[in-house]
């Protein structure tokens, strides 16, 4: 027995010494946990006795233990006490000096590195790597990231750019292992790529022109007129960034990499169908997309619009633009007036979708009818009267009055009086309605020349002097005019004191134009004739003083000779 328990005790004394060979100060070991307190953990080495290490080196950010009894762990023998058979160790300077030892390996062998991104830093973000690493905000991505909040927990692999482990630092990067990702990926993709494949891509940016695809590695370009058949204002109505979409190859040029992407060329061009679909005279429904001056453009189905001129939205109001009576996004309901597929081109009507008014309009009204109705608008050509909901007839400025003269047709009507008029004429194809007022009564000029024939003597009133003559009323709504010329013998002068507006004169008819409403009247032709007159009496009166006076001196002769013939008897 005593031999045994001295053979017993060398051999652990023996398994001892070597197990203090074995550790070492500013070694890293593995240990086993074999108890957890509040305030240590502690460790089983293989030492005489466990070592302690603090508890919030096995802590997280946030408080929680983040080991269990049992684990392994490497740790850090910072010292021994051989007598006393104490050891101090440290986890966290052993996950340092591990760390280090793999950045250095890895840095040397050109390698990557796993690491958690644990908080944003001025200039870019602490990576944790074993220690903090700075990852600068240039080397997070192959495109500049707006939040980097967002990375904050996550995990990636880095490479390791520089290090100083007497300063303890070190800077990582993703991107420089993105782009050798990427760039080992457009080699592959730009190999493989023919023009009519459909490939599956990722929106990788919006423009306003198009949105470029990640054909993987390789980037192309689908413009904004190859996404739809259909209208499209801006590609972002139909993507996000990040959508994966399949597209076709249009266009590829290897040399110089530009790829040119089309989604619309996935789907057959809906306008090879529109005759058979949208026949002339055909009723469709469809939703009203675009307002423009001269229409409203109609979406019948994605990729095939319509128009609906605003000459054809009504057959009575008169549509400056559209949007009087349409919105977009309207439902309507319109006509098919033409086709033209190779033009890409259906011309709508939404007045058609009722009946038309004019080709009633002449049956209800026909020439010569006499209406009533209410002044809508006064211009400067004339006055329009409402005839029918929607329709208005014009009576022109020379279609008022026989005889009135005027500058505006305001000066005779206001708008909403009431009025009548006659129908002179309805142009059905280009929806004018004539109306007159004057035709309500007879023309006076139709008897004038009768009534006032040349040579007349007339009498009338003087109504206005001109400079160029003067206008006498011979009844009402005509007049006669007496040209400077004609007013007397000193031609191209007026006498202020001799004619006044409003007292009669008396002057002679020399001219009739029936076509133009003009009479000529003539003070001068009428002195003249009343000259050659009081002439022709004096030359008269001057003959039979004469003829009395030749025949007493015949009479006389005669008696004396009757006296000498009886003295001589």
């Amino acid at each position: 027995m005593d031999n045994m328990g001295s053979t017993s005790s060398s051999n652990i004394g023996q398994l001892y010494e070597e197990s203090m060979r074995k550790i070492q100060e500013g070694e890293v070991v593995k240990g086993r946990i074999v108890f957890i307190d509040k305030d240590f953990v502690m460790v089983d080495i293989g030492y005489k006795s466990e070592g302690q290490i603090p508890i919030h080196e096995f802590q997280d950010r946030d408080g929680n233990i983040t080991t269990r009894i049992g684990a392994m762990v490497d740790v850090l023998i910072e010292r021994r006490d051989d007598e006393g058979g104490h050891v101090v160790l440290s986890r966290n300077k052993a996950t340092q000096i591990k760390a280090w030892e793999e950045i250095v390996r890895v840095y040397n062998q050109d390698g990557t590195i796993e690491g958690k991104i644990i908080s944003r830093v001025k200039g870019g973000l602490v990576v944790d790597i074993g220690i903090p690493a700075f990852l600068p905000g240039s080397q997070v991505a192959l495109q500049p990231v707006r939040d980097f909040d967002s990375l904050i927990g996550k995990e990636f692999h880095f490479k390791i750019l520089k290090y100083n482990r007497k300063n303890g630092n070190v800077i990582v990067s993703r991107r420089v292992i993105l782009e050798k990702e990427r760039a080992e990926l457009k080699a592959k993709t730009l190999a493989s790529l023919e023009e009519g494949q459909i490939r599956e891509g990722v929106v990788k940016n919006i423009t306003d022109y198009g949105v470029f695809v990640d054909l993987g590695g390789v980037d192309g370009l689908l413009h904004i007129t190859d996404m739809s058949w259909g209208r499209i204002s801006h590609p972002k109505e139909m993507f996000s960034n990040g959508d994966r979409i399949n597209v076709k190859i249009l266009k590829f040029d290897p040399s110089e990499g530009m790829i040119s992407l089309g989604l619309k060329q996935l789907v057959p061009d809906p306008w090879t169908q529109v005759q058979d679909k949208y026949p002339i005279g055909s009723h469709v429904q469809g939703k009203v997309v675009n307002l423009v001056n001269y229409g409203a453009f109609v979406e019948l189905e994605p990729g095939v619009e319509g128009l609906i001129h605003v000459s054809e939205m009504s057959w009575t109001r008169k549509i400056r633009h559209p949007s009087q009576i349409l919105s977009i996004g309207d439902r309507v309901e319109a006509c098919v007036l033409n086709v033209i597929p190779e033009s890409k081109r259906i011309s709508l009507g939404l007045k058609q979708m009722e009946p038309n008014p004019w080709e009633s309009i002449s049956e209800k009204y026909p020439v010569g009818t006499i209406i009533r109705g209410r002044i809508k608008n006064i211009t400067d050509f004339g006055i329009f009267i409402g005839i029918d909901e929607g329709i208005d007839g014009l009576v022109h400025v020379s279609d008022i009055s026989w005889t009135k003269r005027f500058k505006h047709p305001s000066e005779l009507y206001k708008k909403g009086q009431e009025v009548q008029a006659v129908v002179l004429n309805i142009d059905k194809e280009n929806e004018k309605f004539s109306l007159g007022i004057k035709q309500l009564t007879p023309d006076p000029w139709k008897e004038a020349p009768k009534k006032y024939k040349v040579g007349k003597k007339i009498t009338g009133t003087i109504t206005h002097i001109t400079d160029f003559g003067i206008f006498v009323e011979l009844e009402e709504g005509i007049e006669g005019l007496i040209h400077v010329s004609e007013i007397g013998k000193d031609k191209g002068k007026i006498p202020v004191d001799r004619f006044k507006s409003g007292e009669e004169i008396t002057a002679k008819v020399v001219n009739v134009i029936k076509r133009e409403r003009k009479i000529g009247l003539s003070l001068r032709k009428l002195e003249e004739d009343e000259e050659k007159r009081l002439l022709k009496e004096y030359s008269s009166r001057s003959n039979q003083r004469f003829v009395a006076h030749n025949l007493g001196e015949l009479l006389k002769e005669g008696l004396e000779r009757e006296e000498l013939k009886d003295k001589k008897a």
